[in-house]
């Protein structure tokens, strides 16, 4: 009986096919791994958010298994000697343990933390590149839906763990959340008690909110992405226009092995740096701020900065009380309702409905996979800039309290100031957004009518001065004068139209220099009525 050869090489591919032939993945593998991704920059933006949420998963996790959310009290006997004989809540001992105790635990807590301000930032940063990208145009408008949930989630996430140490800083926020629930007209007290188990504090409130952070928020945001993923698979990358790139196709790099490679190199820069930050910049040091006592609040007890808007905009708000009769009952709006409650469901709203009210207002209902320049689209770029400046005065106004101080300034000055500016900034930010768009595109039509500088000056006969101009390769069939504005990059320089080699790139510096323009003649000085230089 003759013995059947054994081919180690031929193992992967039989236990592919064997694979395939029993879950049939050989198809959706295929068109996975041949999808094609943009090769830009700004594509970047929302791989930072994703990483950043991967380290916040794995340092989670393992703060999770030394972390004990108890309001029990207990006498701290832990490492920190300023600390010891205090009373605190098992919460509070237990990050301390975490802190000073655990092997790593000071490290990896601030490895959390540097996460999430990077998430929330990269989230932010990614939505105003869709912005004022148009990327949130027909068909993605579900997507720009689900980013802004995303964003709203991260908020809520980031501010149930920064209340789990239960330290002087967190307990004070909890403070000002349970305020902010008491002020929601009818039924206000009904949530704060059923939050709370009772009058603030309660002795509940971080159980749950531990559930909140830990398991409820995270498998929202874990479906949330998922979402967001599968509609950008089915949708396809939107992309910049350019020669080869239109409606119907995507022009850039394969996920496998090009993209995946990139990706993965990425996810390890963004890795060291929060691991960079976690090393060397301290982040929310607890042990200075002591346990929560209700009786105790500090100046300048801000919150993590995507939450100090509101802070803001609750330290700009003026103090105005409202009081009616509803029903044969008398009710209260105090002024902390409209900057907390009223203001961020305007900023939730408002934002979702744009892609709408915009293609509504512009009567434009075409599928679009071309981004725009934010020069090309002024009125967008311009409100844009009112929503970042709207939203940086908030920020400021913050810690108005802390600039106050640092400056010598007097507070109620701060708070003015903070009053006036958000009335006047924005508008004013919007005119300055729109004209600069517009000159900018001015500037990119006179360079397509007219050629690119050369930086030759020539003298007329007549003694005048010109620069020579040189004109743009013009398109087959189309004659000099009826060049169309794209919409997309025209050159401005000379090496971008060949005349001039780019130098070779290096990693600081070029590694090749490209070689010197050729230096005019003496005849070709000497020509009459002509003086030629170079700038």
């Amino acid at each position: 009986m003759k013995r059947r050869k054994f081919d180690r090489r031929a193992v992967p591919a039989n236990a592919a096919n064997g694979l395939d032939e029993r879950f049939q993945a050989a198809t959706p593998l295929r068109r996975l791994f041949n999808k094609v991704f943009p090769d830009h920059w700004s594509f970047l933006l929302g791989e930072i958010a994703l990483y950043s949420f991967v380290v916040l998963v794995i340092s989670g996790v393992f703060l999770a298994l030394f972390f004990d959310p108890s309001m029990r009290e207990t006498v701290y006997d832990g490492s920190y000697t300023p600390l010891r004989g205090v009373e605190m809540s098992q919460a509070y001992n237990s990050a301390l343990d975490i802190s000073f105790d655990v092997r790593g635990g000071l490290y990896v807590r601030q490895m959390h933390h540097w996460a999430a301000l990077l998430f929330m930032a990269a989230i932010l940063v990614h939505m105003f590149r869709v912005f004022f990208t148009g990327a949130f145009r027909k068909p993605r408008e579900a997507n720009w839906i689900v980013g802004l949930m995303l964003f709203w989630m991260g908020f809520v996430e980031g501010f149930a763990g920064y209340s789990l140490p239960d330290d002087a800083l967190s307990g004070t926020g909890l403070r000002i959340a349970s305020a902010i629930m008491l002020s929601i007209p009818v039924v206000g007290t009904w949530v704060t008690t059923s939050l709370f188990g009772g009058e603030f504090p309660g002795e509940v409130i971080l159980d749950r909110l531990y559930i909140v952070h830990v398991l409820l928020v995270p498998a929202a945001l874990v479906a949330l992405i998922s979402v967001h993923m599968g509609l950008l698979v089915k949708q396809k990358h939107t992309q910049w226009p350019g020669p080869g790139r239109t409606n119907t196709n995507v022009v850039g790099v394969r996920m496998f092995p090009g993209f995946a490679a990139k990706a993965g190199g990425f996810f390890m820069i963004v890795f060291a740096v929060l691991a960079a930050l976690a090393g060397l910049v301290q982040i929310n040091p607890i042990w200075l701020f002591g346990p929560y006592k209700a009786a105790v609040v500090s100046a300048a007890s801000q919150p993590d900065w995507y939450v100090m808007f509101l802070d803001g905009s609750t330290r700009l708000f003026p103090a105005w009380e409202i009081r009616f009769h509803l029903f044969g009952n008398g009710y209260t709006l105090p002024p902390i309702f409209w900057p907390t409650v009223v203001l961020p469901g305007i900023l939730t709203v408002l934002p979702m409905l744009y892609p709408f009210l915009e293609a509504r207002s512009s009567g434009d209902k075409s599928i679009h996979n071309l981004l725009q320049r934010p020069r090309d689209n002024p009125s967008r770029t311009g409100l844009g800039a009112m929503a970042i400046t709207f939203y940086a005065i908030l920020l400021i106004s913050g810690g108005n309290d802390v600039v106050a101080d640092k400056f010598h300034i007097s507070l109620n000055a701060m708070t003015w100031a903070g009053r006036i500016g958000i009335l006047v900034l924005p508008p004013l930010a919007y005119y300055a957004a729109y004209r600069v768009a517009l000159g900018l595109q001015q500037h990119d039509r006179a360079v397509l009518a007219h050629g690119v500088e050369t930086g030759i000056i020539r003298r007329m006969p007549d003694g005048r001065f010109v620069e020579v101009h040189q004109p743009l390769p013009l398109p087959a069939g189309a004659r000099r004068g009826e060049e169309e504005y794209a919409g997309w990059v025209v050159p401005k320089k000379m090496n971008r139209l060949g005349a001039l080699a780019p130098p070779v790139k290096g990693f600081f510096l070029p590694i090749e220099r490209p070689a010197p323009p050729p230096e005019p003649t003496g005849h070709e000085a000497e020509e009459p009525g002509e003086i030629t230089t170079r700038h």
